[in-house]
C-alpha cells in the first residue's frame, strides 16, 4: 500500500542576488513498511527534500500526499530523527523519551506503559533514571529513536542519524535502529551520503543528481539472504554490485 505520494516537487531559494534552484521536478511513491534512503552528492538538496517531505519546508511547486491527504493535515503521523540526538542533559533518560508526550499533554497510563515497554524491549529500562552523560553514543541514539517512537508515528524521517558517531558505533547502531523500525512496523525515509549505509539498511534507494537535485535513479535493494542484518549485508555477494552501480550513478554527473 502506498503511504506517501511525492508529486512534481521543485524548490527554489530567493535572495537579493536572485533565484537559486535546489530541487527540480521530483516524483516518487513510498510504500507502507518500506525503508527508503535518499542518496546524493553534497549540496544536492537531500536534506531540503526531507524537510519538504515532513512539512518543515514548503515546496515551490508540487505536493506531498499522505494516504491521499495533504501532508500538513497529517503531521501527527510523522516522526523526525536528527543528525544529533539533542537529548536534554539535565533530564533523565525517561524524561527525555517522554518529552513529546509531556509537551502534547499525552502522559496517559497507556502511553507511559508503551514507552516503558519500548525501553524494556530495547535494553534501556535499567537506565531510565540515568542522565545522557552516563550513556554511550549508541545508547543515546537508541534513546533518540525511542523518543521519536513514543508518539507512535507512522513514518520516520531520518536526517543522517549516524553521522555524529564513530565508525564502529555506527555499524552497531545501524543494526539496532533497523531492528527497532522493523519490529515496530514503521515506514522510514533516510537521507545519507554514505553508500554502504544506504545499501545495508534500505529496501530502496533514490539517487539525486547534483544541484538542482533531480531524481537520477530509483534502485530496489534485494539480498538473497532476507534475514541478513545491516552489518551482515555488507559481506553478502550482492553488496559490491550495488555499491559499484550506485558509485557510478553518483559519479556520472
Amino acid at each position: 500500500m502506498n503511504l506517501l505520494y511525492i508529486n512534481n516537487i521543485s524548490k527554489n531559494y530567493h535572495s537579493l542576488k536572485g533565484e537559486t534552484p535546489a530541487l527540480d521536478d521530483i516524483n516518487f511513491k513510498v510504500e507502507e513498511g518500506e525503508f527508503l534512503s535518499i542518496l546524493g552528492p553534497s549540496g544536492c538538496g537531500k536534506s531540503t527534500l526531507l524537510n519538504i517531505l515532513c512539512g518543515l519546508l514548503e515546496p515551490s511547486t508540487g505536493e506531498i500526499l499522505f494516504k491521499g491527504a495533504e501532508i500538513h493535515k497529517n503531521l501527527n503521523k510523522i516522526g523526525y530523527m536528527f543528525q544529533k540526538d539533542h537529548l536534554f542533559e539535565w533530564d533523565t533518560l525517561f524524561e527525555n523519551v517522554t518529552l513529546g508526550l509531556r509537551i502534547k499533554n499525552l502522559m496517559t497510563d497507556t502511553n507511559i506503559q508503551r514507552v516503558e515497554k519500548l525501553l524494556e524491549d530495547y535494553d534501556l529500562i535499567k537506565f531510565k533514571d540515568h542522565y545522557p552523560r552516563e550513556l554511550s553514543g549508541g545508547m543515546r541514539q537508541r534513546v533518540a529513536l525511542i523518543r521519536t517512537l513514543a508518539l507512535n508515528p507512522e513514518v520516520l524521517f531520518l536526517d543522517e542519524p549516524f553521522s555524529a558517531l564513530d565508525y564502529q558505533t555506527r555499524l552497531a547502531v545501524c543494526d539496532d535502529v533497523k531492528s527497532i523500525i522493523n519490529k515496530e512496523n514503521k515506514t522510514a525515509i533516510m537521507v545519507t551520503h554514505d553508500i554502504s549505509e544506504a545499501i545495508s539498511l534500505s529496501d530502496r534507494i533514490l539517487v539525486l543528481s547534483k544541484r538542482p537535485g533531480s531524481l537520477q535513479c530509483d534502485v530496489s535493494i534485494n539480498f538473497s539472504n532476507k534475514e541478513a542484518t545491516p552489518f551482515e549485508r555488507r559481506t553478502e555477494p550482492e553488496f559490491k554490485n550495488y555499491f559499484d552501480s550506485l558509485w557510478k550513478e553518483l559519479d556520472s554527473k
